[in-house]
């Protein structure tokens, strides 16, 4: 979104503003709650988003990788994140103060309306998660969860190429870690899924869709 824009945007001082932060692996950048300051672009390396649930739960909101925006639901109107997001590799992250980005977007209409799309196929994303996810078994929900990683994060000899905890995966399907570990266990045995440790490897991605076809979310990104 930046580069596109960047023909008009360079003319301020936005771009020269910016900041690069570097986070380690399990290092917290935006505390949920927190005074929105800015945004943040993810330029290396993976990152957690979540949110606090009932009695101090966490719920993972996304996993998100290079070019992703973090923050961005806490930008315009709302004065606190109401999410909070750690580095679950080491990551590179490229920041933009909250004023910086206002002023680009007062100056550029062109750069205004592509966030302006941005924010219309987050929302879109969010309610077709949300109406799918509240039709889901427990099952499905780990199943869809398998799907996300594998189509966000791809395939590394055999392996999904980002591993998780049975509490991560748990915390992004909205159960719990016996619950996983369980479907897991039944996957294994039905062969629709390996493990070694951490890793989770899904040898045939057709038959998994198809334990979740009728809701239709795993054609989404």
């Amino acid at each position: 979104m930046i580069k596109r824009n960047l023909h008009a945007i360079s003319l301020s001082k936005f771009v020269e503003n910016k900041n690069t932060l570097k986070c380690k692996k399990g290092q917290q950048f935006i505390m949920e709650g927190a005074p929105v300051n800015g945004l943040f672009f993810i330029l290396k390396g993976t990152v957690k988003v979540f949110r606090t649930g009932i009695n101090g739960r966490e719920q993972i909101v996304r996993f998100a990788k290079e070019g992703e925006i973090i923050g961005h639901r806490g930008f315009g109107t709302e004065e606190h994140y109401s999410i909070g997001a750690i580095a679950i590799q080491e990551s590179v992250l490229c920041y933009f103060s909250k004023d910086d980005l206002q002023e680009a977007l007062v100056e550029n209409p062109k750069f205004t309306y592509d966030m302006m799309l941005f924010y219309a196929n987050e929302l879109n994303r969010s309610e077709n998660k949300v109406k799918s996810i509240s039709q889901m078994t427990v099952r499905e929900r780990v199943i869809d969860t398998l799907l996300y990683i594998y189509r966000k994060f791809g395939d590394l000899k055999g392996f999904l190429n980002l591993p998780l905890s049975r509490r991560e995966y748990a915390d992004y399907a909205g159960t719990t870690e016996e619950q996983v570990i369980r479907v897991f266990s039944a996957l294994k045995k039905e062969k629709l899924i390996t493990a070694q440790g951490k890793k989770i490897g899904v040898p045939n991605t057709q038959l998994l869709r198809k334990e979740i076809s009728e809701h239709n979310y795993f054609l989404d990104s």
